[in-house]
């Protein structure tokens, strides 16, 4: 196995990032709120890895294969 960062390991950290910051800008206790409004954010992302689950469509790993990074072995969107 090797240790190479591919598209699935960056969606990964891109999705956790995305959801973690929604939450602290969108969650009344804590001290980064901005508006409960970033809490659809939240939503969308959790969606979008639900439906990238079963259908294997990943519009950000296309985005990052046309930018040049290397798709793991059985990544989302084929081959």
């Amino acid at each position: 196995m090797t240790n190479t960062f591919t598209t699935e390991r960056a969606i990964r950290i891109m999705a956790g990032a995305f959801i973690l910051i929604s939450l602290a800008l969108g969650v009344e206790g804590s001290p980064l709120f901005i508006s409960k409004n970033f809490l659809w954010f939240t939503a969308f992302v959790g969606a979008n890895l639900l439906q990238s689950g079963f259908t294997r469509f990943c519009p950000a790993e296309l985005i990052m294969v046309k930018l040049g990074m290397k798709r793991a072995d059985g990544a989302s969107c084929g081959k």
